[in-house]
């Protein structure tokens, strides 16, 4: 299993801002995750974060989901808490991108045409103070240090497209597999999670974990380690 610092950034990194409050108060929720894993926002005129006040306390909801046929399921839930503060106009282009990752709108172009302006939107990030994550059966608190310092898993980009290519064509073959790795016939299977560490593979509301024998250091390595899985012989 990833180490629990790179698993909430990993994550984090394909999540969307499901909920935002500020002090306490809830307040309406634009954003994504920039590439140090920080809760990136829009936030328009007239919105409570607008007139940023540099002590107020933040905490942004984070939800990364898995679409399994026509069901989507959460993977995970990350509240990052931190202060707000302005992106900086150089790296105003890239919060935006972020950000229209999750949640394209027209005030982004806005926010970067009219950056400063006073009544422009505006692109906040998160100072980040402390992250609590709920994953699996894996919940804690990861410190500022633990969450920033960690990197997304390095094969996690190709390890989305052989699950996706997995769960849409191959899903006999990954049930008789699980089945004949269990010794009994499994129920509805889908494969949940996939990293150099191994697989996780959900039978009907059960998460089941299978390492790999040594981890797997390429995308190729991936696909090798999860055909032991799928193969039937």
């Amino acid at each position: 299993m990833l180490p629990i610092p790179e698993r909430v950034r990993t994550l984090a990194a394909t999540a969307g801002v499901a909920k935002l409050s500020v002090d306490g108060a809830p307040s309406p929720a634009r954003g994504g995750v920039d590439e140090r894993g920080r809760p990136v926002l829009l936030v328009l005129p007239g919105e409570t974060l607008h007139g940023l006040r540099e002590d107020a306390v933040v905490a942004v909801n984070l939800t990364a989901m898995r679409q399994l046929g026509s069901a989507t399921h959460p993977r995970g839930l990350i509240e990052v808490q931190g202060w707000a503060e302005a992106v900086p106009e150089g790296e105003a282009r890239s919060s935006a991108v972020a950000v229209a990752t999750h949640c394209p709108d027209e005030s982004l172009f806005k926010a970067l045409e009219r950056y400063g302006r006073p009544d422009a939107p505006r692109l906040l990030r998160l100072d980040v103070g402390q992250v609590v994550y709920l994953t699996g059966q894996e919940s804690g608190v990861l410190d500022a240090d633990d969450y920033l310092g960690a990197a997304p898993d390095p094969l996690s980009e190709a390890a989305e497209r052989v699950l996706a290519h997995v769960n849409a064509s191959h899903r006999p073959q990954l049930t008789a597999g699980v089945s004949r790795q269990l010794g009994e016939q499994a129920g509805e299977v889908w494969l949940w999670e996939l990293d150099r560490f191994g697989a996780t593979v959900r039978v009907d509301e059960s998460l089941v974990r299978f390492p790999w024998p040594r981890p797997a250091r390429s995308g190729l390595c991936l696909e090798t380690a999860l055909r032991g899985l799928l193969c039937t012989c």
